[in-house]
Order: C-alpha cells, then sequence, then structure tokens
C-alpha cells in the first residue's frame, strides 16, 4: 500500500510549535505504564494513546528509524480512509517524516514492538483544515497502529556519508575500541547489484587501529555490538572517492566517486589494553575471565605462561608443558614489569597475550632464561592464563586493630624500600599505609594517637622519597598535610623548604625555614639548610642586579632617553649588611649544597 502524507505534515515543520517543547512520550516515561484498555494523553500535546495489546521488551523507535506497521485510519464516527489490512501488507517508511500523518509519527515514536494502540489526533496533527480524501476539513481522526518491527538507522558521521541500518541487533553493551583486534564478515556491492569484494567464508581479522578496505568499514566496526549485523550505504569519501580501487583477488574493480552497499557482520573482537598507558605494553585478551574482579597490586597470583621473542623463539614455559605454575606477589618486583602490571589486571581464568616492549621487559642487558638467551632490548611475548589469585585485604575489609597492623606492616616495607634506594615503590606503600588509616570515625579513641602519627610518619616518608624522585611539587603536598596538623613539625618544614628551593621559590623556603628554627633552635640540619638558602638568595640577587644592569645599559645608549646619575651613599648599617652577605657567600663556597640528613632521615619509628 502507498503511504499517504498529510499536508505540511513533515514533523521538522511543528517542532518549534510550543506544545511540543517536551520530548514525545516525556510524561508517559515517568509515569507508570499504560494498562491494556487505558487512555493518556502524549505530553501537552493533545494527541491521545489508548493501549490495545502490550509489547515486547523495553525498547521503542527514534525519529529516523524505519518502523514497518499495520494501521488503520478512521473518523470519530467509525469511518475508514485508509488500511493496510484491507490487502494484508504492512507498510515501512522512515519515522519523523510524516509520511502518513504528523502526529503519528510521535505517537509511534512511544510504542514497543508487537504494541497495539489507537491514536487520537486532533486537527493540527492529522490532515490540516483542508482536510484530505475521504477526510472532512478540521477533523479528529484516529489511528489503530501494530508496531512489527523497526530498523535502527545511524548517521554514523553526521554528514550523510555512512548510513547504517541494523538489521540484527548484537550481543551486551560492548562495543570495540580503536586498539581492539575484530573478526568481520562483509560483502560490498555497487548501486547496480555487483559484488566488488567479499571476506571468506570464515571472515577477516584485523586491528581497527590499522583498518581495513576502506575507511567507512572502521568507523563503522567501531559502533557495533558483537554479533551486530548491518547495512551500510557508503558515499565516496568514505569508500575510494576520485581515485576508485583497481581489480583485486578477482573482484571488478570499484569505479571512481561509486557509492556503496555494504553488509557488514561484527562476528567477534578480542579487547586489547594499553596495560602502561604509554603503549608499551598491550594486552590483549584471548578467553575472558571469570567474575569482575581483577587481581590488583599486592596480590598473590598463580600464572602459567609461554614467553618467546619476536621470531618465535621460546625462551620460557611456565605452568605448560610438565613445568610448574609461577606464583608471585603482584607489583614486588619479583618478575619484569611487563608482566607484573599486566598480571595485576587479570581476571581468573582469563588468557591473554602480552607484547612487552625491553623498557619493561629485560631493558638492555642479555638476559639468560630457562631455554634461551634474550637478546639486549628485545620485544617479547607472553601467553599468559591467570590460575587463581588471592587479593590483598582492602582497608574496608579490616577492623580497626588490623587496619593499623597492615598500616604498620606497609610503612616498615617502605622503609625497607627506601634504604635500598627504590624510591619510587617505597612511596607507593607508605600511600597504601595512609589509605588503612585515613578514617577518623572508624578508630576508637585510645587508637586515635597511634593512627595520627602513623599518617604522619607516612607523609614525612613519602615527602622523602619524592624529593629523591624530583616531585617536589608532591613532597610540598605532603609535608603540607602534615603541617595541617602539626603546624611546627620541624621535618616537614625542612623537607617542604628543601622543596620551594627547588622550585625556586625561595621566600616561601624561608618563612618555612624561620618556622623550623623558632620550634628547634639548634637544629643542625636546618641551619645549614638556611646557610644554603642564604647563598641561593645572594645569587638570586646578583642575576637580577646584573639583569637590571643590562636593562639600563640598553636605555643609556638611547640618546632620546636623558639619563641623570645620583651619587647616593648608604647608610652605615646597610653597608654592614653588604659586607656580611659577601662573607656568608665566601663561607657556603666550600659547604655542601646538600644539607645533611642524619637528623632528618626517614622515620624508623
Amino acid at each position: 500500500m502507498e503511504v499517504e502524507k498529510g499536508k505540511g505534515s513533515n514533523v521538522s515543520d511543528i517542532q518549534g510549535e510550543d506544545e511540543l517543547d517536551e520530548e514525545p512520550g516525556e510524561e508517559i516515561e515517568s509515569a507508570p505504564p499504560l494498562k491494556v484498555g487505558e487512555e493518556r494523553e502524549l505530553g501537552n500535546t493533545g494527541i491521545k494513546k489508548k493501549l490495545l495489546k502490550n509489547g515486547i521488551h523495553w525498547e521503542t523507535p527514534e525519529f529516523g528509524d524505519e518502523v514497518t506497521v499495520h494501521f488503520v485510519g478512521t473518523l470519530l464516527d467509525g469511518t475508514k480512509f485508509c488500511s493496510t489490512r484491507d490487502n494484508g501488507e504492512p507498510v515501512t517508511f522512515k519515522l519523523g517524516e510524516g509520511q502518513v500523518a504528523c502526529g503519528l509519527d510521535h505517537g509511534i515514536a512511544t510504542m514497543k514492538k508487537g504494541e497495539r494502540v489507537l491514536f487520537t489526533l486532533p486537527p493540527g496533527f492529522g490532515y490540516e483544515s483542508e482536510g484530505g480524501e475521504g477526510i472532512p476539513p478540521d477533523s479528529i481522526i484516529q489511528f489503530d497502529v501494530e508496531l512489527l518491527s523497526w530498523i535502527t538507522v545511524v548517521d554514523i558521521c553526521k554528514d550523510g556519508g555512512i548510513i547504517k541500518k541494523i538489521m540484527e541487533k548484537g550481543e551486551r553493551n560492548e562495543r570495540a575500541s580503536d586498539l581492539d583486534e575484530v573478526l568481520v564478515k562483509y560483502q560490498v556491492a555497487l548501486v547496480d547489484g555487483t559484488i566488488v569484494a567479499k571476506t571468506p567464508e570464515e571472515g577477516y581479522e584485523f586491528y581497527v587501529k590499522d583498518g581495513h578496505f576502506c575507511s567507512a568499514l572502521t568507523k563503522t566496526t567501531v559502533t557495533m555490538k558483537r554479533g551486530e549485523k548491518v547495512k551500510l550505504i557508503v558515499q565516496p569519501k568514505y569508500a575510494f572517492g576520485e581515485k576508485g580501487k583497481d581489480t583485486t583477488d578477482g573482484f571488478p574493480s570499484i569505479t571512481p566517486n561509486s557509492v556503496l552497499n555494504i553488509e557488514l557482520e561484527l562476528v567477534s573482537f578480542k579487547p586489547v589494553i594499553d596495560v602502561t598507558g604509554d603503549s608499551k605494553v598491550f594486552k590483549k585478551i584471548l578467553k575472558e575471565g571469570e567474575g569482575a574482579l581483577v587481581a590488583n597490586e599486592g596480590a598473590a597470583v598463580t600464572i602459567s605462561y609461554t614467553a618467546r621473542l619476536e621470531d618465535g623463539t621460546v625462551f620460557e614455559k611456565k605452568g605448560v608443558d610438565g613445568e610448574r605454575p609461577l606464583e608471585f606477589i603482584t607489583d614486588e618486583e619479583q618478575v619484569i614489569p611487563g608482566l607484573d602490571q599486566a598480571a595485576a589486571t587479570m581476571k581468573k581464568g582469563e588468557r591473554a597475550l602480552l607484547t612487552v616492549s625491553p623498557e619493561y621487559g629485560f631493558g638492555s642487558v642479555v638476559a639468560e632464561r630457562d631455554l634461551a638467551v634474550v637478546p639486549p632490548s628485545s620485544n617479547l611475548i607472553y601467553e599468559v592464563e591467570m590460575l587463581y589469585f588471592v587479593k590483598e585485604k582492602a582497608p574496608w575489609e579490616l577492623n580497626s586493630k588490623e587496619k593499623i597492623e597492615a598500616a604498620g606492616v606497609k610503612k616498615e616495607e617502605g622503609n625497607i624500600l627506601f634504604k635500598n634506594g627504590n624510591y619510587q615503590r617505597a612511596g607507593k606503600k607508605y600511600d597504601k599505609a595512609v589509605d588503612y588509616v585515613s578514617e577518623d570515625g572508624l578508630f576508637r579513641d585510645d587508637e586515635q594517637k597511634l593512627v595520627k602519627a602513623l599518617r604522619i610518619s607516612c607523609w614525612l616518608n613519602g615527602a622523602a622519597c619524592s624529593l629523591k624522585l624530583s616531585d617536589f611539587q608532591g613532597a610540598i603536598q605532603l609535608c603540607s598535610k602534615v603541617l595541617d596538623f602539626e603546624s611546627h613539625n620541624v621535618k616537614a618544614l625542612y623537607r617542604r623548604a628543601q622543596a620551594y628551593m627547588e622550585i625556586s621559590d625561595l621566600l616561601s623556603a624561608e618563612f618555612d625555614i624561620k618556622k623550623a628554627l623558632e620550634a628547634d633552635p639548634q637544629n643542625k640540619e636546618v641551619k645549614l639548610l638556611q646557610k644554603t638558602l642564604t647563598q641561593l638568595q645572594v645569587e638570586s640577587n646578583k642575576r637580577d642586579a646584573k639583569l637590571f644592569t643590562n636593562m639600563f645599559a640598553r636605555v643609556s645608549k638611547d640618546p632620546s632617553v636623558p639619563i641623570k646619575k645620583l651619587k647616593v651613599e648608604k647608610p652605615e648599617h646597610e653597608k654592614s649588611v653588604d659586607v656580611a652577605a659577601a662573607s656568608v657567600e665566601t663561607e657556603c663556597m666550600g659547604e655542601p649544597s646538600t644539607p645533611s640528613e642524619d637528623r632528618m632521615a626517614v622515620d624508623q619509628s
């Protein structure tokens, strides 16, 4: 049946009307679902919807989708003026273009698949004042509509260049990303039906970021779910443009500026994760693990793997071919960093392929392993399975006593790492220790003093790590946390002053040093730091004086600027200050630029 059009009924013609300020069905969505036989107005449009038969699922079509419906149009007295049921052929049309009656589009947009509804449309949403064939002017009309199905239509690039029609919905809500490896099946045809490309029966596998065939294929793939089937209409700019494509694999050539019709199925995909965030360690998931929990840092893990070089040389096996599985604690540097960090992201039962760059492998040294020697600067490939793991207990899983004990253990581990020069890992241990004792309300009054001491000690030690790692802003932040609790904590003031000096904030450093000496006037390390600061201030003043001298020299060379030289005699007390500054500068020349930390070392208590 040919669809009748209501005059002036394109939806875009009425979007600006006041009664359509709300989205179609907006009030219905927030109200209880309609019951069979119940009638309700859609928003304040005047369009009434009476439910005749329930639909299935919860999805509804959107404007732009292609809906397939049966409908019967009648006047209020029952006079029929159109029907798709008379010949048993439903009609398919694009929702939102007013191809039947504009008000009907708004009604259908609220329907579920299989739902049958009686819509009552006021004159403004039917056929206007002129009426239509068999319809008197200004008539209220009714449509008995059954929504059989619809095809979701998506304009992928929002420019009409790639129109996607979803023929079969995929599984779950997961979509492939640019890094993932996808398996697709497709058939490409010209407008006249000539097939110009087709995958083998088993499909074709490629990494999305690498692209395949034409840009439309990769742009569409990342919008699809696993198992989804679509039809694409692709304009030349997203196909082969003005160049076209030569004959390949026995298929005809694609002439310049050809529009392509592509049937595409996303069979499956293997997620690829950038483990380290710098594209140095990639994990491709070959088999999904169980549940949602991953090992995380500090977990006791048991894995099996086969490790090889890029040329296929196997250099190590664990847990396969009779070898024992490997057990280790993550984030304890017991294995190479790439394997360590990847294992922390894995679920129980997960199988993955790791690609590890030298920076996260054995670096630039030769590594003798069980089955072969790993040359320097080698990329490594591990096929790993997470057999099982035991996660480190989270703070919320412990009682207050256990939290204090755990914090003490982490702090001690940090101290050992600090002594061994592993400042990065030591800092992480101190952070974890604080996590265990970070919430005041969870501890008894008699525990509060110990909790506070643990926090302060870990913040101070963390600041010492930050200084060693040249993370001066991090050191300032940690020391400031301590000073929020103890405003005259000498260690915090000392380390924050060091950090301020490193970023050339000499005024803030001077303030902290003065405050530290108020608390401990005889502290040798702080006094030594004060001398270093004085030296830096003298050097800074010299640089400033030289800068101003050069500026005035440039000005004096300009004859248009009159210069008047004035001789100003300095007061005696200012002369003595200059002499003192000069003597301090001379005194500091032979002293180390970094003060001793004997009394300011990492807190062991």
